[in-house]
């Protein structure tokens, strides 16, 4: 008897044995492949279309011994919930709630906002992820403006994003857009150093637009001898991008 051939969607689950893996299209990939989201804590399959879906949950299938070793090393992903230990550019704090209140607090000061007395989880978790931004933003202007200085240029807004594959971002501007940066509020949770390498590396877009030698001298300029900030990324980047 004919069997219709499974239609697959981006975002799809499918079952890997004891694994659940998720389907994904990215218009930059030229291949089936598979992929590790370790801030996510999930196995990916990708296909350059959606139309080769199919073939990236074949392609699964057929690595199940790879996606169970891989999924093995996985850690799940850190719930912003209350009593939850953090530190806040090198400032030991804890996230706590009273009634109608989520709240930051460390040994001299607090923070806090409004939260519905019934809210569940995930809204703590949005209304702590909130509290957060607006530490790194508070923290990150002023770098900003001092970064800026340095360089010989005006210092353009911040603006604080959820991104999940990079720690910022910068848009130097032109005849048609003013410049601007966008730097990730999970930076709040790495070394002061890191955080400011991040924000000295964005800064030094404005002047250059790439990461040729002259845009590294300008980062060494700034912040020193940037591998030590960009080998922290490495090795901890993925236990930053979990919390959510």
């Amino acid at each position: 008897m004919f069997q219709r051939a499974i239609r697959h969607s981006d975002g799809d689950v499918i079952q890997v044995g004891a694994v659940d893996v998720r389907l994904m299209v990215s218009r930059r990939a030229r291949r089936v492949s598979l992929r590790v989201d370790r801030s996510r804590g999930e196995v990916l399959a990708v296909a350059p279309s959606a139309r080769r879906l199919a073939d990236a949950a074949a392609f699964a299938y057929e690595r199940h011994a790879w996606i169970a070793a891989r999924a093995a090393e996985l850690r799940p992903p850190t719930r912003l919930a209350p009593g939850l230990a953090l530190s806040v550019f090198g400032e030991p704090c804890r996230l706590a709630r009273s009634v109608g209140r989520a709240s930051l607090e460390g040994p001299a000061w607090e923070r806090g906002v409004r939260l519905s007395a019934n809210a569940d989880g995930e809204a703590y978790a949005r209304a702590a992820a909130q509290l957060l931004k607006r530490e790194a933003k508070a923290w990150f202007a002023p770098r900003l403006d001092h970064h800026c200085a340095a360089l010989g240029v005006p210092a353009p807004p911040v603006s604080i994003g959820d991104a999940r594959t990079r720690w910022g971002s910068c848009t130097p501007g032109d005849a048609r857009r003013h410049p601007s940066i966008r730097l990730s509020w999970r930076l709040a949770l790495a070394p002061p150093l890191v955080a400011d390498y991040v924000a000295a590396h964005e800064c030094a877009h404005l002047v250059e637009a790439n990461h040729g030698p002259r845009f590294w001298a300008l980062v060494r300029d700034l912040v020193g001898d940037p591998r030590r900030h960009r080998a922290w990324l490495r090795a901890h980047g993925a236990t930053l991008h979990g919390y959510r």
